[in-house]
């Protein structure tokens, strides 16, 4: 039951919903483990990297808010429930504990690499039933993808 009416038929709705309900899932994910290992980081580069955690998770959680918030103005109630995320994120679980500065430099591009690709296919799959959805992931996309750029230097 949707009480919020769109313009996207219902098919259309179904497509960009589940898009934004992935994108939202994995954002909440992504903001989690960036916070886990910057609370938890170690090692000679670990100013620099807690830093750029902290950008990580600023753009995670502003886009989940943005995301979340389109879904609702097409009919879709968002869930970032702990347990969706839990169960539907594609971001694999990181160690509890110290973790060297090298391997949370490893950890968070292969968290964002997972990120953008699952992105690169709700920008495919949003292009003909909603463009305005799209242009949300695509400036997401965008934005992980320097993030992605920035750790991946990281390790050069």
């Amino acid at each position: 039951m949707s009480v919020v009416k769109s313009t996207l038929s219902d098919d259309d709705r179904r497509v960009v919903g589940d898009a934004l309900q992935g994108a939202l899932v994995d954002l909440v994910d992504l903001s989690l483990v960036a916070k886990q290992v910057h609370w938890n980081i170690i090692g000679p580069r670990f100013r620099s990297v807690h830093l750029q955690l902290d950008d990580v998770v600023d753009t995670a959680r502003a886009y989940a808010d943005t995301v979340a918030e389109r879904a609702s103005a097409i009919g879709v109630s968002p869930d970032g429930r702990a347990e969706t995320v839990a169960k539907t994120s594609g971001i694999d679980t990181v160690q509890d504990n110290w973790i060297k500065d090298a391997e949370v430099v490893r950890v968070v591009t292969d968290a964002l690499g997972a990120v953008i690709a699952r992105m690169r296919e709700r920008i495919r799959v949003t292009d003909e039933p909603d463009p305005v959805s799209q242009d949300i992931l695509i400036g997401l996309t965008a934005d992980l993808e320097k993030h992605h750029w920035m750790f991946q230097a990281e390790s050069a």
